[in-house]
């Protein structure tokens, strides 16, 4: 893989030093060994493993993750989705302690079903820092490619799938093609989708390529999908957009760093 390129133009957003300091720290006020740069945190569903690994992988020099999580429990369901997004404003107040720059709500289909509006007024409100949601994420993605015709592979049950492709449409794109992998209807599966191999990925993009398809959208930040998003770009000649990888690029310009990635898709390259 290329080596990241870095640069350090914005100050990221945040709380202030007097903030931290108080009267006791003052000369260490602007000091951090890890996020000197930005603190990111990130909301996550119990029972994802895959969100965490792909953003401590993406994040470049002096950017810090730091999570909380919120239950999901039971088949999918919107209830379940709902109960879900209720534990929302305990884990920002939590984040907010951790004096993080900017807060990433990390689940696509949770800021499908839930307006992805509440989710982040929810989290402005419990931590004062600004908020993204995955789904608010991928769409500014999207509008960076000026796409308006996308391919959608997930590993939902229909209703979710569905839903999200009425979203996006209502947002404006038209979706060519979708397929789900149906994994959801217990929590045994929705765990499962932890486990989808990443090489699987190769042949469900492909399964829902479309010539007039501009981008290719593989949902959910349980899915993993970093380390193929380069090979499928090459392979479909055009932009692949990934949950993680939308979320992790909107959260970095949100805290107000301009950092250009090599190894993670166009996205995080040139936008």
């Amino acid at each position: 893989m290329a080596p990241r390129k870095k640069t350090a133009k914005s100050q990221p957003l945040g709380i202030s030093p007097e903030q931290v300091a108080g009267t006791t720290m003052k000369a260490v006020q602007m000091y951090s060994p890890y996020g000197y740069r930005a603190k990111i945190g990130l909301i996550v569903p119990s029972t994802n493993t895959v969100n965490e690994p792909e953003f401590y992988y993406m994040a470049p020099r002096g950017v810090s993750i730091h999570t909380a999580r919120i239950k999901l429990l039971g088949k999918a369901t919107t209830e379940s989705y709902l109960a879900m997004g209720a534990e929302t404003e305990r884990a920002a107040s939590e984040l907010g302690t951790a004096e993080v720059d900017v807060i990433a709500w990390g689940c696509t289909s949770g800021s499908v079903i839930i307006p992805r509006q509440k989710l982040e007024a929810s989290i402005v409100k419990a931590a004062g820092v600004p908020a993204v949601t995955t789904f608010g994420s991928v769409l500014a993605a999207l509008k960076a490619f000026g796409a308006k015709r996308i391919s959608l592979g997930t590993p939902y049950v229909d209703f979710v799938n569905e839903e999200e492709v009425r979203l996006l449409e209502e947002s404006g794109f038209k979706v060519s093609a979708w397929y789900g992998l149906r994994l959801g209807e217990t929590q045994e599966e929705r765990r499962g989708i932890g486990r989808v191999p990443p090489e699987s990925l190769f042949r469900l993009a492909h399964h829902i390529d479309r010539p007039d398809a501009e981008v290719i959208f593989l949902s959910c930040t349980n899915l993993a999908t970093i380390e193929m998003i380069d090979e499928l770009e090459a392979a479909l000649g055009k932009p692949v957009i990934t949950s993680n990888q939308a979320t992790f690029w909107h959260a970095l310009r949100t805290a107000g760093l301009n950092d250009r990635l090599e190894g993670f898709g166009r996205l995080l390259r040139e936008f």
